[in-house]
């Protein structure tokens, strides 16, 4: 890996924002009222499952991880257009920098909270809003770069792929190495969580907005030494 090539280094940090997907899925199920402010696809069965008034289960948080998920991407989604054009480091940096920021905010929210969220509504939605938007920021910036089975969040398509490539099934287990580091991160991220959340709800989110705010840092030293090593490339 050279810094003439900081694209190089895009896998790496979407891997680890992958576990950081777990880390957050682990405290958006476990202490936020059973809702996922990372993964939409599970928040939308959550939410069918709310309106048939399943037990446990809230109409009002779902939706409102929807909506925070949703307004995160929108914000990114603006601000990829504007900033697009350059080195993709750089605005996927950006990006990085607001989740990071957003999820640490969650965690100085969270300072103090009881066991029981339900009982401190204000604070249970300050969470999942701050959580959601941060998800939905990284989506976004994610979705933009479209680097090949790296989503950072759903694992359906990745999960398909290991088998539907594979030898077994007749074909060449193309890159198998990707795809299964992509599951096995974002399942030790969300044991991690799991585990974190025994000593304190403050500690999983805090340590995702670390690693985020990692992830953005690294993209931006990335980019800045590829310009000072080859600055024709990005005149």
């Amino acid at each position: 890996m050279t810094t003439r090539d900081p694209d190089r280094v895009l896998p790496a940090l979407l891997f680890a924002l992958t576990a950081v997907t777990g880390l957050v899925d682990a405290v958006s199920y476990l202490s936020l009222g059973h809702v996922f402010t990372a993964n939409m696809t599970g928040n939308v069965v959550f939410l069918g499952f709310a309106l048939a008034s399943a037990p446990d289960l809230s109409v009002a948080r779902s939706g409102a991880a929807l909506a925070a998920f949703a307004a995160g991407a929108l914000v990114a989604g603006r601000t990829v257009a504007r900033i697009g054009t350059g080195p993709r480091l750089r605005w996927a940096s950006n990006g990085f920098t607001i989740e990071a920021m957003l999820l640490l905010f969650a965690a100085a929210a969270a300072v103090g909270a009881g066991d029981d969220l339900l009982r401190h509504p204000a604070r249970l939605y300050a969470l999942i809003f701050l959580t959601g938007t941060a998800m939905g920021v990284r989506n976004a910036v994610v979705r933009k770069l479209g680097e090949r089975d790296l989503t950072t969040t759903v694992l359906t398509l990745t999960i398909t792929g290991i088998a539907a490539d594979s030898s077994f099934a007749g074909g060449s287990n193309p890159g198998w190495t990707r795809r299964a580091s992509s599951v096995a991160l974002m399942f030790g991220g969300a044991a991690a969580g799991t585990w974190l959340l025994r000593h304190s709800l403050v500690v999983p989110i805090a340590c995702a907005g670390v690693l985020s705010a990692i992830c953005a840092i690294a993209a931006r030293i990335c980019t800045r030494q590829a310009m000072v090593d080859a600055p024709q490339k990005f005149s």
